[in-house]
């Protein structure tokens, strides 16, 4: 019996192996293997003994990639996740909210996934699809990424794109077939678990794994700059739900259409100019 930890060297600034090697409080007999040089999941799944376990270490995104190529395989091991992303979301959601990181088994967590569609092609995502406000932060960050090293503060680009550089659009959102309008649209992301974009939480009441599974979309809109961004802190504790400019509505298929291309990040990862998608269980 052996554990494969399974890293992205150039995670976290070239530190993706160091943060892995963590794992060995934890677990014994560990081999390290860079997850890029996979060039087969089912290939590598197949060499795996029954008692092997997998340790997927890394971000939200990281884990989000790893389901996805593995999502029609049939992995009788045990699959953990070790967080050793920035944000670390969906560990965040499914711990018992010890400030220390441990490995948690994900092997029902990646089962009936939501799917979500955009400009004609098809994900399956772990935390949520950003689309507004989310999505511009997600793409200066990229820009930014491509320049500098240095940790990038999300926070103080929502800050800027709400005062100065995002513009709200109108939006129609259709729930399980019935559409609702909004006008001046902030955020509209629609949810598997509770949390995304490093600790906002949009959903507090949406639930990752119940017998009558729905997804949640979050609607802020209708509201100035200035009163959006007083808002926004709020959304860290799920109390923004209580104002009168926060709409959370739940439903098996969400779509949401806006009348001017936005960027849209799907568990982080960036998609530019989407004018609508859909997402389903």
């Amino acid at each position: 019996m052996k554990t494969i930890a399974l890293y992205n060297e150039k995670a976290n600034n070239g530190q993706g192996k160091i943060s892995a090697e963590k794992l060995g409080e934890f677990f014994g007999d560990i081999e390290y293997f860079d997850i890029t040089k996979i060039s087969s999941y089912e290939g590598f799944v197949n060499t795996l003994g029954a008692d092997d376990k997998i340790v997927l270490c890394g971000g939200d995104g990281t884990l989000t990639r790893f389901v996805n190529e593995v999502y029609d395989i049939d992995i009788k091991n045990d699959v953990y996740y070790f967080a050793t992303g920035s944000g670390n979301d969906f560990y965040h959601d499914v711990s018992d909210g010890s400030e220390k990181v441990e490995p948690v088994k994900i092997n029902e967590y990646m089962k009936n996934l939501p799917t979500v569609t955009v400009k004609g092609k098809t994900y399956r995502f772990i935390n949520g699809v950003g689309y507004g406000i989310d999505g511009y932060c997600c793409e200066v960050g990229d820009k930014l990424r491509e320049t500098s090293d240095k940790p990038i503060n999300y926070t103080s680009i929502a800050i800027k794109g709400l005062l100065f550089h995002y513009k709200p659009k109108n939006a129609v959102v259709t729930v399980d077939g019935k559409e609702y309008s909004f006008k001046k649209v902030w955020l509209a992301p629609t949810m598997n678990g509770r949390f995304y974009g490093g600790g906002m939480m949009p959903t507090p009441e949406q639930k990752r794994i119940s017998n009558d599974k729905k997804l949640s979309v979050m609607i802020m809109s209708g509201s100035g700059k200035l009163p959006t961004l007083i808002a926004f802190p709020s959304i860290f504790e799920g109390k923004h739900v209580d104002k009168k400019m926060t709409t959370v509505l739940e439903g098996k298929t969400i779509k949401v259409s806006f009348d001017k291309p936005t960027a849209l990040q799907i568990d982080g990862e960036t998609i530019l100019g989407v004018t609508e998608y859909e997402a389903k269980v």
